[in-house]
């Protein structure tokens, strides 16, 4: 029976080794690019002037455009197609992961067996990812149509697979999700779907179970020198945003090193960041995001069990209603001098 289990600690510990390792060389199999150039024309008045009165000439300039590409990112588990996102096509492993992981459907890191990533690149390939999804397709005409609509689009699928376990809380929960851009609850059909219950979380609960998994760490208020220069770092390597001023940040510090997840959707780049954190074990005290501190943020950070979320904008007021109640310290409106406590903060 020691032996058993110890085999079984070996395979798990094999399976984490080789995932890490995949992870590490994911850049190597697909560099999707996240920048095109696109021709634009550009309307302006002298920098120079102060009227701008109809009688006053508009300067006209032709410059290239660097736009941040969207992607359609599907997401099939154990073969069953559970949802389709739209998001920056990088660091897509950490994306599916954390999206998974802030939809209940893992826990842990090793319940994640394998996983692939796969660019559909034209009609035959996506003909092939087609039929062994739930869709049924009307026949070559309709997929003709289809075809030529996708062509405006770049399309991603991260196949996954998880253990049995997670596999039965899939069919469980088995859905179709169309997210959009900028939306963590979208597709998401019923109340109960869009308003977790993370009464686990309460913190009744986590005094009455010290040794619990699921308790927010310990949080020590960060101070305003520190969220400063996390918002200088966060500026400076922001290079894709730098490029195209369209891209939100996730972003934390661990081992005095920034970690940093780019996304056209604020909530996929923590996603992101939570996938990171799951597959690397890690626990952080704070993240950084560049966005709005909305509700979903604040319900994936408390699954995620990050103690601070920091935001460059506001935060709602539903959002740090929920944050207080589990225990989240919140903050908003960090500017080059400058923070707003909202929850967590000490009384002085």
């Amino acid at each position: 029976m020691i032996t058993a289990k110890a085999d079984v600690k070996e395979g798990k510990q094999a399976s984490e080794e080789l995932l890490a390792h995949k992870i590490s060389n994911a850049t190597d199999k697909i560099t999707p690019p996240l920048v095109r150039a696109h021709s634009s024309q550009k309307h302006c008045y002298p920098s120079d002037r102060s009227d701008h009165s109809s009688a006053a000439q508009i300067c006209v300039d032709n410059p290239p455009a660097s736009l941040a590409v969207e992607a359609a990112v599907a997401i099939v588990i154990n073969g069953i197609h559970y949802a389709v996102l739209m998001a920056s096509p990088s660091q897509l492993e950490f994306l599916a992961v954390g999206f998974l992981f802030s939809e209940g459907l893992i826990q842990h890191s090793h319940e994640l067996l394998d996983w692939e990533v796969t660019s559909l690149t034209d009609p035959s390939s996506y003909q092939q990812f087609t039929q062994g999804s739930d869709n049924k397709d009307g026949g070559a005409a309709e997929f003709e149509q289809i075809a030529q609509q996708l062509q405006d689009y770049d399309v991603y699928v991260v196949e996954l697979v998880l253990n049995q376990r997670c596999h039965q809380r899939i069919q469980a929960q088995k859905r179709q999700l169309a997210g959009r851009t900028g939306c963590g609850m979208c597709g998401i059909t019923g109340l109960i779907q869009a308003l977790p219950d993370l009464s686990r979380y309460s913190q009744g609960s986590l005094q009455d179970s010290q040794n619990s998994t699921t308790a927010l760490p310990n949080k020590i208020v960060p101070s305003l020198d520190c969220l400063l220069d996390l918002r200088q770092q966060v500026e400076a390597a922001q290079r894709t945003h730098q490029l195209t001023g369209a891209l939100h940040a996730a972003a934390t510090t661990y081992n005095q090193q920034l970690h940093l997840f780019e996304d056209v959707g604020r909530h996929n780049a923590l996603d992101k960041l939570i996938g990171w954190q799951l597959r690397h074990k890690t626990d952080v005290d704070c993240v950084l995001m560049t966005s709005r501190l909305s509700i979903e943020l604040v319900q994936k950070s408390i699954r995620g069990r990050i103690p601070w979320l920091i935001g460059m904008s506001a935060p709602t007021s539903t959002a740090i209603r929920v944050a207080e109640r589990y225990g989240l310290g919140v903050a908003g409106f960090l500017r080059n001098d400058r923070v707003t406590y909202y929850s967590g903060y000490l009384d002085v």
